[in-house]
């Protein structure tokens, strides 16, 4: 039975594809079907309860908030896709040197990986967005560039168990060099792990991005972002609930579907977990 089949066969995988690719397909539809501008302020109605004119209500200043959570999505979707591409990428190469070369090269990469993971991750994403400015592109910069050290665990793991594989003995017996072997060989075998921690990973982006938009370091307004929206709707909670409700549970929903496709993945990449 193929990879396909037995994720197809997983329900709560299928589950969460498909709140992966319902939220991606809003994102890209999304100039289409948002009924507003994100950005336009309307003070006849401000605060105003959900109702079949604004789904989920209005903002402060009279934003319709179905609107800015579609164009949201996208933002967040960016953010957890273009983090996790950068930390896959370092990761994969860091590991796969390490793995491979083993001797000095291993103990230095990994002694470098420990050191990055003796820091909490959050608190060192804070310190650098400390000294940067406030964007969408230095919040994919910072947290794929302080995401990378599990994968290159995983890779380093995985090579260190096939580069002694025959396969691999009788590419190095026909004289390949050492770039050919890595990738044209060994990393092709090696990247099950790393497809299910890019997707466990891009719901741990969303939620970093989300909190960090919350604290007000994150997605600048009047730019929508679920975190920023959260932030907005704190301090009307008592009268405006959907202000924060409807964000939040996006972010639930968003995290809780690819943490089941990434569970989904890893059983359907290794069936003897089940």
């Amino acid at each position: 039975m193929g990879f396909l089949s037995r994720l197809l066969r997983d329900r709560l995988a299928v589950a969460g594809l498909a709140i992966v690719l319902g939220f991606f397909a809003l994102s890209v539809l999304t100039p289409v079907i948002a009924p507003y501008d994100p950005a336009t302020i309307d003070v006849d109605n401000i605060l105003a309860p959900p109702s079949a004119t604004h789904l989920f209500g209005t903002d402060d200043l009279g934003r319709d908030v179905f609107t800015r959570m579609l164009y949201g999505a996208g933002i967040s979707l960016k953010v957890g896709f273009v983090a996790v591409g950068i930390a896959v990428i370092i990761g994969t190469l860091l590991g796969a040197v390490s793995g491979y070369y083993g001797g000095l090269v291993d103990i230095v990469i990994m002694r470098f990986v420990d050191i990055m993971l003796c820091f909490p991750s959050f608190f060192l994403i804070l310190a650098v967005i400390a000294f940067m400015e406030p964007s969408i592109f230095n919040i994919m910069a910072v947290i794929g560039f302080t995401s990378w050290m599990g994968i290159t665990r995983l890779v380093r793991a995985e090579f260190l168990s096939l580069k002694e594989r025959d396969f691999v003995l009788a590419v190095k017996a026909m004289g390949a060099g050492a770039p050919r072997i890595i990738f044209g060989h060994i990393l092709p075998n090696a990247l099950a792990p790393v497809l299910v921690s890019a997707t466990l990973g891009v719901a741990s982006a969303v939620l970093t991005e989300s909190a960090l938009s919350f604290l007000g370091i994150g997605v600048q307004p009047p730019t929508p972002s679920w975190g920023n929206m959260l932030t907005q709707g704190q301090s009307v909670l008592g009268i405006a609930w959907w202000l924060s409700f409807f964000p939040g549970m996006a972010i639930l929903v968003t995290v809780l579907g690819y943490n089941l496709l990434g569970e989904g993945i890893r059983d359907a990449v290794d069936p003897r977990l089940r």
